[in-house]
């Protein structure tokens, strides 16, 4: 997909090494104007959610696609891995709003092998998180580990996210350690890119 002017500059902008978003600026990613747009309706969609599934969320940063993901886990669980308790806080506040309680936190880095068993989880949800990891190819690996066969890795990229990544990055990353890839949907703005585990 191609990216906007904007991208380019931000890309430009960026301080040299990998850079996790800062927890003190959580409310613009919280925004109720980007609410609005109904950007996390969306995303939450192409997740496939039934109400059953095991869904795991890294760097959920304040919760802005974690209260949406919760509510329609009817029966199912949402598990939280962040590197920041900070941010973990938060997304706890809003799911504590949201009265979404099927809800579990986990404090661990991506760039090590995620803290989980084998094939826990029957959809894995990153948004615009996969560029903040130095590890991705190590990231995406463990991924594959803890994804159920068949299950769903779903990246959500978008402006004005320095370090975004293209279809054509994360379809590099994701099918070299075995997911095979579904779909991409989105605009200039933001894609929506989804692979599946092999059966």
């Amino acid at each position: 997909m191609p990216t906007t002017w904007l991208d380019s500059l931000t890309r430009q902008t960026r301080r040299a090494g990998v850079l996790p978003y800062p927890h003190q600026a959580a409310y613009f990613l919280n925004n109720p104007l980007r609410r609005m747009s109904g950007d996390d309706d969306r995303a939450v969609k192409q997740l496939d959610l039934t109400g059953f599934e095991r869904v795991l969320e890294v760097g959920p940063g304040p919760g802005y696609f974690s209260v949406a993901i919760s509510q329609k886990l009817t029966r199912g669980r949402l598990d939280l891995l962040d590197s920041r308790l900070e941010m973990l806080d938060k997304s706890r506040s809003a799911l504590d709003r949201a009265e979404c309680y099927n809800v579990s936190f986990h404090q661990g880095d991506a760039e090590d092998e995620l803290p989980f068993y084998d094939d826990s989880f029957d959809v894995a949800f990153l948004a615009s998180v996969l560029g903040e990891i130095s590890n991705r190819q190590g990231c995406v690996r463990s991924l594959h580990r803890i994804v159920k066969p068949g299950g769903l890795l779903v990246f959500r990229e978008g402006f004005p996210d320095p370090q975004r990544l293209s279809v054509a990055e994360l379809r590099a990353l994701a099918e070299s350690e075995g997911f095979v890839f579904c779909d991409a949907t989105g605009n200039r703005w933001h894609d929506i890119v989804r692979f599946r585990r092999r059966p």
